[in-house]
């Protein structure tokens, strides 16, 4: 038997043409920032064809939504890492005075 329905990564191809119109209209140097979300969709391509979504930019939407968590978690924990540095550093100054 034939497939019915178009793989998920022809699919992804597909609608990021489409989106290609918006990104040309973008200043230039927001251009490779968007270029950047739409190699997000393609990196998680594999897990959001394994979503089953009856939509296209479902799981589109939710690769760069996860991506953008997925910085922003690694961000927090740097910025976490930092403080903690911090207070280690002003406690042994004042240890030191």
């Amino acid at each position: 038997m034939g497939r019915t329905i178009l793989s998920y990564r022809i699919m992804l191809e597909e609608e990021l043409r489409k989106w290609k119109r918006f990104q040309d209209m973008l200043r230039i140097d927001d251009r490779g920032i968007f270029e950047d979300m739409t190699d997000v969709c393609r990196r998680y391509a594999s897990e959001a064809g394994n979503l089953a979504s009856p939509s296209k930019v479902e799981p589109m939407f939710l690769s760069i939504l996860f991506a953008h968590h997925k910085t922003l978690k690694q961000l927090q924990e740097k910025t976490q890492q930092m403080k903690k540095q911090r207070s280690v550093t002003s406690s042994e100054e004042e240890s030191v005075v």
